[in-house]
């Protein structure tokens, strides 16, 4: 499996979209946790959108940072939305319950500018 890659596009309506391939595991996080970390610093930033599709695999790891994130974001005044991945992904937010904690969507596209995600 590859290591983790992410590319962060900001648009006009203040979204932080990051696309995430590879894995995201222990050794991946930090570098992720850092880029979410200066956006939710930026006063441009009012919604990070992790999109998880293209991701290979997540562990526990991954799973924590996805929640420090949210925590961190909120507490920002941000929110966190993530693009729903495939099954075995999907699955470790389920049997965690985490599911019903964040916020999912099937596409980004489906996001509004100006509209909270539901």
């Amino acid at each position: 499996m590859a290591p983790l890659a992410f590319t962060t596009t900001l648009t006009s309506a203040g979204d932080a979209l990051i696309a995430l391939t590879g894995e995201l595991d222990l050794s991946a996080t930090p570098s992720l946790e850092e880029e979410i970390g200066r956006l939710a610093s930026d006063d441009g930033v009012r919604r990070v959108v992790l999109d998880l599709r293209e991701l290979e695999f997540m562990d526990s790891t991954g799973l924590r940072m996805v929640a420090l994130a949210s925590r961190s974001l909120s507490a920002a005044g941000r929110e966190l939305v993530l693009v729903r991945s495939h099954d075995p992904i999907q699955r470790v937010f389920a049997i965690t319950g985490m599911e019903d904690h964040l916020t999912f969507v099937d596409d980004p596209g489906s996001l509004r500018d100006g509209e909270t995600a539901t």
